[in-house]
């Protein structure tokens, strides 16, 4: 049974800053796309930051561009959404994907964690 499980999340003043965990039970780890993704209330679930497998590219949503870094510990099974800068509009639940890049291409998600930006 594959898990994914997120940390890290909470209550944080405007700029503040907050790194999200995410450690997963799979074998073959390297061989996951890992992504972060947030819902708000009331909005859409956005992809905030992608990481390939082994050479590590990654992308962001234009909205964290230059205040948010993804990286991935593959020794760990460990995915990391550094977040700085943070804004109200931050706010939402944090979920991780690892989805497979090799057949077959499944997708786990896991439960998510809360992160609240407020003064």
């Amino acid at each position: 049974q594959v898990q994914l499980v997120e940390s890290g999340g909470g209550l944080v003043q405007p700029g503040g800053s907050l790194r999200l965990s995410c450690v997963a039970s799979i074998s073959t780890f390297s061989t996951y796309v890992m992504r972060w993704y947030r819902q708000a209330p009331g909005k859409e679930r956005e992809l905030v930051a992608a990481i390939t497998t082994s050479d590590g590219i990654t992308n962001y949503a234009d909205s964290v561009k230059g205040r948010f870094t993804i990286s991935r510990d593959n020794a760990k099974n460990t995915v990391y959404l550094q977040m700085n800068s943070l804004k109200p509009d931050d706010t939402a639940v944090y979920h991780c994907n690892a989805f497979r890049s090799i057949p077959p291409f499944v997708s786990y998600w896991g439960q998510g964690t809360q992160v609240t930006v407020s003064s």
